[in-house]
């Protein structure tokens, strides 16, 4: 079950060989295969849940158990019948190709750099792995599904499906143009008998209300913590043991971000994240404090080709450890994600009030969405810091 980025010890990823070796939410996924064997896999389906969780590869999955030429069939526990596929017949490895999306939208966005510039405006990032299978991936540089696409998706969802049973459309993001969603919105209104538009989404709330009341919704819950280490020990040998513990509790119970986890640069982050907090703990007890070293931190995020995958790595460190901190006020300090803190967290949390924290986490949710709406990121850190130097 990966997702997103791999590792140097395991660069191309693979989608695993059946069902069964898809990990956790055995529930979910086997409502989905029974639904896909009666004929009944809704028309439009959201399948939520953290990055990591697996949405992607499941979606494949699906998608090759629609699609494939075999439809090999098994019963359950309670001899319900369950779709698999066969892995096998050219559909299926047809839309196994895709696995490595990363990959696949690199190789889109340079044959668009190809193009002239009039041409590159209009071209959007689309992954065809098959003439019937199309996924559309959030397009660069805003990492958006846009409204080309979604034009896209429409033209095609009215034409009959040329070499497999039905025509499936993956959204492998729920964050889209205004326009886009509203577009969407007309599709997933009356969808062709013939067609199965999936969305991944991480925040359903993201999607229009519309949207999410004409979708079933599938949600992939969080590993215990217990199982992703077991999973780390046989995936991740070379990691030292209290590393991995870490780790499972880092990844928030999403096996393929374990799995890929860079604890280095997740601990650079989380430093950078650090000094927000320590500033505002200062505040709190000082009269006039010295924000020098948070304005020279900020200051190291305004340029750099790798500045946005900077600056989400340190959004994504600071709401763990904001939400580490609510953990502790709330009287569950054995939640803890950042286990090797817990020192410094029992002393910002008792620095930090609560009514802080809420407002800091609120403030964090409009930097996500400033940059999904391509705002400067040097203003949104900026603007950030200065809502947080002194606690309420």
């Amino acid at each position: 079950m990966l997702e997103e980025k791999f590792s140097p010890m395991n660069p191309v990823p693979v989608l695993p060989v059946d069902f069964h070796h898809f990990l956790g939410n055995q529930a979910a996924v086997e409502s989905l295969r029974a639904a896909i064997a009666a004929g009944r896999l809704p028309h439009s389906l959201i399948l939520a849940g953290p990055a990591g969780a697996g949405k992607y590869t499941l979606a494949l999955m699906l998608a090759m158990a629609v699609e494939c030429q075999r439809l090999p069939r098994e019963l359950s526990s309670n001899s319900q019948p369950l779709a698999s596929f066969c892995g096998e017949c050219s559909n299926c490895t047809r839309i196994a190709s895709a696995v490595d999306l990363e990959a696949q939208v690199e190789v889109a966005v340079l044959a668009r750099e190809d193009l002239r510039e009039t041409d590159k405006k209009e071209t959007r990032v689309l992954i065809q792995p098959h003439p019937d299978v199309l996924i559309l991936p959030p397009d660069p540089p805003q990492l958006l599904i846009k409204l080309g696409q979604i034009r896209t998706l429409i033209q095609r969802a009215h034409y009959l499906p040329s070499e497999a049973p039905c025509k499936i459309f993956i959204l492998t993001s729920a964050s889209m143009m205004k326009e886009a969603a509203n577009s969407l919105l007309k599709v997933l209104e009356e969808p062709p008998d013939t067609v199965h538009i999936l969305i991944l989404a991480e925040n359903p709330g993201e999607l229009l209300p519309t949207i999410r009341s004409r979708c079933a919704t599938v949600r992939l819950g969080a590993l215990p913590v217990e199982e992703i280490e077991a999973l780390l020990v046989i995936r991740r040998p070379d990691v030292p043991a209290k590393q991995r513990s870490l780790i499972a509790r880092l990844a928030q119970g999403a096996a393929g971000r374990a799995i890929v986890f860079d604890l280095e640069t997740y601990t650079a982050a989380r430093a950078d994240a650090l000094i927000y907090l320590r500033n505002a703990a200062a505040a709190a007890t000082q009269s006039d404090p010295d924000h020098t070293a948070l304005f020279k931190m900020t200051e190291t995020y305004r340029a750099g080709a790798d500045g946005q995958t900077k600056t989400l790595a340190l959004l994504r460190a600071l709401a763990l450890l904001l939400e580490d901190l609510l953990l502790i006020d709330s009287g569950i300090p054995d939640r803890v994600r950042n286990t090797d803190l817990h020192t410094e967290l029992d002393r910002l949390a008792a620095a930090l009030p609560f009514a802080w924290i809420e407002s800091a986490t609120h403030a964090l949710d409009q930097v996500y969405s400033g940059l999904r709406r391509n705002l400067l990121r040097s203003l949104s850190l900026d603007a950030f810091a200065a809502q947080l130097t002194t606690p309420t």
